[in-house]
């Protein structure tokens, strides 16, 4: 019997896109974010979630895609502290898509240059029929996308 793990599937830029759902605590609708003076650019700025002062970061900034220019819609989904060296972090995203239950079959790993270079764990491949042509997934790596921008900005 193969793996099954659960992810988050969310878009940006008009890209599926997925990560772990053990690291994602919660997904919240946008509300205002509150910019910081002299921010890097993946830093939106800070929002305080239910008394908790959380960190707001850019996630197509730091992936290299294009900021959206339309933000009606967008969600922030919430990390728990854990992926994020014990900080409160949200992640800025286009939309949430759905939980999605992802079997060992359907995921492409990436070579190790391209998994250590684009912060990505595989390709999940959706559609079960042999004849349609199946949607793609990028299952990116959220803990180290966190660790190298904490790392950066020390």
């Amino acid at each position: 019997m193969s793996k099954v793990t659960d992810v988050v599937q969310f878009e940006i830029s008009g890209t599926h896109y997925a990560l772990d759902i053990h690291i994602a605590r919660e997904i919240v609708e946008m509300i205002p974010i509150t910019p910081v003076p002299k921010a890097p650019p993946h830093i939106a700025g800070i929002i305080n979630l239910r008394g908790e002062i959380t960190n707001i970061l850019n996630l197509n900034y730091l992936m290299g895609l294009p900021a959206k220019e339309n933000v009606s819609g967008q969600k922030i989904i919430v990390l728990v502290p854990d992926a994020a060296a014990g900080s409160n972090v949200g992640l800025i995203v286009d939309d949430v898509k759905s939980v999605l239950q992802v079997s060992e079959e359907d995921v492409d790993q990436m070579d190790e240059t391209m998994s250590k270079e684009a912060y990505v764990k595989g390709i999940i491949k959706l559609g079960k029929e042999k004849d349609e042509e199946k949607e793609l997934v990028i299952w990116i790596d959220i803990g180290k996308i966190i660790s190298d921008t904490l790392k950066g900005s020390e």
